[in-house]
């Protein structure tokens, strides 16, 4: 059940109060206060009921309580003086007095398929258009007639969106959140309201022996308006060329008087080796799955890319990356031979790809895991959200990066840039665990535990995030809580100890290692 009022959604699935595009971060107990004051709104309830439905009886003080009223009072834009939605009764209790819609959760198992990927997420929030032009390109319909060609028409489209995000003027949505429309019949005003875009590019793509076909139309998602559409036809070896010319074409469209020197930024080619892009997107359409299975197979694919391109600076890059999502699942074999190989593969990336934020800031990441260089690889990052400031990936990335080196509140601030690039990304989850984190080490215990728990309902076994739920827990003196998420992460990474804390997560800063420990140690992880 998602509660509608005013401009907040309140989602009691995913346990989430939204205001338009914003998540209000709020602790357990203040979320579960607003969910019991909205349901029960016909009537004032009274301190004895929160006691009960919010703490389960146990003893709080009357300090306690009134700090989580004045909390809730916060995220929901209201004050004791205003009361405009939260109105306190004397001597009685509270009651909830917001005009109030109900929305009820999709039925079946299917509901994804025809329904915005986060149902919960209802046409109440509507993303703000930004002050720029903005663009989404959704995935190219595949009328090749083979399935296995979907890889060649989603990368075609990767590539585009690349393009696109590269000129500085424009605001573009992420792939991971373009790409939830793949397959789906949705209405282009609903993709425009639920992405926050004026502007969308759809089109299709037919490969046949050596040649393709590409068709294009850019939509204004406002009006469902067509503003251009064209064909575009020749052979493999034509394929970064016909990129180009629709990268051009869109970028046109949307602004008839820009310098021709834009648009010519737009054309950085990966490769001149059709083979080795081949692979490289064959390596990307299994990364993205993110299993164990689908990382083992991408990284033999990357090797091939940059084996058949000695200069593909991104096949490098992404082959690095494997190693790291390795390492933090726990999944690697030869730890020595594979930080030398990846540091080894993310250092070639770093030197080949100066100009090339995709392998910027994914062999920046790999340096900071696998080499122990934080400071290197955050300068990495940095010059990658220089080089394109709409790379959601980069933005995460640079989050974690400010965790390592001891500034949370600036994480923080990256990871909500990310997730406004990308605000259906099916990696969101590494967004929301790192936001937990940053919150965790700046003392927030509440809104860690809040934004965990939002992490771990979009990937129940994320590691990092069970172990800030834990120790958010621990510190906040929720003792249940604590040693129920430490059984959770015990099982999840039983080998695992207070000792090796250092080597999983590269904190810098003293204090935030020892916060991160404590909390452990309380959960009940062993030394």
């Amino acid at each position: 059940m998602t509660f509608v009022f005013g401009d907040y959604a309140l989602n009691q699935d995913r346990r989430e109060l939204t205001r338009g595009s914003l998540v209000i971060p709020t602790g357990p107990q203040v979320f579960d206060l607003l969910v019991y004051l909205v349901e029960n709104r016909a009537r004032v309830v009274s301190k004895d009921d929160l006691l009960q439905a919010v703490w389960r009886g146990r003893i709080v003080s009357e300090s306690t309580l009134t700090s989580h009223i004045n909390a809730l009072r916060k995220a929901v834009g209201d004050s004791g003086a205003e009361q405009r939605l939260i109105r306190t009764v004397a001597r009685k209790g509270l009651r909830f007095v917001g005009d109030v819609t109900e929305l009820p959760a999709p039925d079946g198992p299917n509901t994804t398929m025809t329904e915005p990927v986060r149902s919960g997420e209802t046409l109440a929030r509507v993303l703000p258009l930004p002050d720029k032009p903005s663009i989404a390109a959704l995935p190219f319909q595949n009328l090749s007639g083979d399935p296995e060609q979907e890889y060649f028409a989603d990368g075609v489209v990767e590539d585009i969106t690349a393009a696109l995000s590269r000129i500085r003027w424009l605001f573009v949505i992420a792939r991971n959140s373009s790409f939830t429309y793949k397959g789906r019949t949705v209405d282009v005003k609903q993709i425009g309201r639920e992405l926050g875009v004026r502007y969308v590019l759809e089109g299709s793509l037919r490969k046949a022996a050596n040649r393709v076909r590409i068709t294009g139309q850019l939509i204004d998602a406002t009006t469902s308006a067509h503003l251009w559409a064209d064909r575009f036809e020749g052979t493999l070896n034509d394929i970064f060329d016909l990129q180009d010319q629709i990268t051009a074409s869109v970028v046109g469209a949307i602004a008839p008087h820009l310098e021709r020197a834009e648009i010519e930024r737009a054309k950085l080619k990966p490769t001149k080796s059709l083979g080795a892009y081949d692979y490289y997107l064959r390596g990307m359409a299994n990364l993205h799955k993110g299993t164990r299975e689908a990382t083992n197979d991408a990284l033999p694919l990357f090797t091939k890319a940059f084996e058949l391109d000695p200069d593909y600076a991104s096949a490098y890059a992404m082959a690095a990356w494997c190693h790291v999502w390795r390492k933090v699942n726990g999944w690697m074999t030869e730890r020595t031979r594979e930080f030398a190989e990846g540091t080894r593969l993310a250092r070639r990336a770093a030197e080949l790809g100066k100009d090339d934020a995709v392998a910027l800031a994914r062999s920046g990441h790999a340096l900071a895991h696998l080499a122990d260089d934080v400071d290197g690889g955050t300068a990495l990052i940095d010059r990658a959200l220089m080089l394109n400031p709409n790379l959601a990936a980069a933005w995460y990335i640079g989050g974690h990066s400010r965790i390592w080196r001891g500034e949370p509140d600036n994480a923080i601030e990256l990871f909500a840039r990310a997730m406004r690039l990308s605000p259906l990304d099916s990696e969101t989850y590494r967004m929301q665990g790192g936001t937990a984190m940053a919150h965790l080490l700046a003392g927030r215990f509440d809104v860690a535990a809040s934004w965990a728990e939002k992490a771990l309902r979009e990937l129940p076994s994320f590691v990092m995030a069970v172990s800030v739920l834990a120790a958010s827990h621990a510190l906040a003196g929720r003792t249940d809580e604590a040693r129920r998420a430490g059984e959770r992460l015990r099982q999840l990474a039983p080998t695992l100890r207070v000792s090796m804390l250092k080597d999983w997560i590269p904190i810098r800063r003293p204090q935030d290692f020892t916060t991160l420990a404590d909390g452990l140690r309380r959960a009940g992880l062993s030394e």
